[in-house]
């Protein structure tokens, strides 16, 4: 095993228990709205969620296909991982109901409009984009319904 195989490998192995967590994460949100009613930063949280969850997968194919010599995949890559820190915080605020939350979504709108060009580009050839790009367009239209 090469160190290439290795690197991916643990990418892959940590991708997948961020994945789980993800789902964990969604799932107690979901009931958590079933049962008081979804507020306007719930919905952003599920969406920066999915954001993440499908943008994990995205990096993890773009670092797959970097390591294989596809250089156009860079600047996707960088996108996804901008995208990735700013959806993070942002999910984390939203199910806080921080009073930072306008201001962050108003950055992590733009992130996700970036990552979404960015991985349209690449939609017809990868599914992790396509649906990373789909989902970053989703929570862009959320973020812009708290931004400030």
């Amino acid at each position: 095993m090469n160190r290439r195989e290795l690197l991916l490998g643990g990418m892959a192995l940590a991708g997948t228990a961020m994945l789980g967590n993800a789902q964990a994460a969604e799932h107690d949100m979901s009931m958590h709205a079933h049962h008081h009613g979804a507020s306007a930063d719930e919905a952003l949280a599920r969406a920066a969620g999915d954001c993440v969850q499908k943008g994990q997968i995205c990096l993890n194919h773009c670092l797959e296909l970097l390591g294989q010599g596809e250089r156009d995949m860079a600047s996707c890559a960088r996108s996804v991982s901008q995208m990735l820190a700013l959806c993070g915080a942002l999910q984390q605020l939203a199910n806080q109901h921080s009073k930072l939350l306008p201001k962050l979504a108003t950055l992590a709108m733009d992130a996700c409009k970036q990552c979404a060009d960015e991985c349209e580009k690449h939609a017809d050839k990868h599914d992790s984009c396509k649906a990373c790009g789909e989902s970053c367009a989703a929570c862009a239209k959320e973020c812009q319904k708290i931004a400030a």
